[in-house]
């Protein structure tokens, strides 16, 4: 028996399709690429950011990775390893835990960069590069291998950098300035 790829030539048949795994796929140029799972580290990292924000804004407005985000470009969609959501979006996400381009963009993501050069050139180039398109306000790149987390902040449609911040730096978030932990301690241990 052969079986087919499905082909989407827009993203709300994308949408519409309805596969039975619990894996989650980008779509790129038309076709679904699995995605393989995280490190158990950068998952550690994750959780531990899911906890404190959930202590800042309430459960329902943090999610982790299986929150998808519409982008322009290719990849069509991502998967943050954290998104804090606006209130507007608690309702609008009930059916389906995808935020469109034509919704309002959530306050912050973040990601957790995996070991590996394509890794590092998709979250700290092209994801930059979509997540300004959308028009995010806060992006946060967490990189485990340098022991460094660089805060981007929109202005003026364009990602500036708050910084860079490594040891016992204060992270000082432009939109949840009540956040008060050093770079150390979100990212734990040392990577191996």
């Amino acid at each position: 028996m052969l079986i087919t790829k499905p082909r989407f030539d827009t993203f709300e048949e994308y949408l519409e399709y309805e596969h039975d795994s619990e894996q989650l796929h980008e779509l790129f140029n038309g076709e679904l690429i699995a995605m393989p799972p995280e490190s158990g580290f950068n998952v550690q990292i994750a959780t531990r950011l899911l906890f404190i924000f959930a202590s800042l804004v309430g459960t329902d407005r943090v999610r982790g990775q299986g929150l998808e985000l519409e982008v322009r470009g290719e990849p069509r969609n991502r998967y943050p390893d954290l998104t804090i959501i606006r209130e507007e979006h608690i309702q609008q996400l009930t059916r389906r835990n995808t935020l469109r381009l034509d919704m309002l963009p959530p306050l912050l993501v973040v990601e957790i960069v995996s070991p590996g050069d394509i890794q590092r050139h998709r979250d700290y180039i092209a994801k930059r590069q979509q997540y300004q398109d959308c028009g995010i306000p806060e992006y946060w790149i967490v990189d485990p291998q340098t022991q460094r987390i660089l805060i981007l902040e929109l202005q003026n449609s364009f990602y500036q950098e708050v910084g860079t911040f490594s040891q016992n730096d204060r992270l000082p978030s432009p939109n949840f300035p009540e956040f008060n932990l050093t770079a150390a301690e979100v990212l734990g241990h040392p990577f191996p």
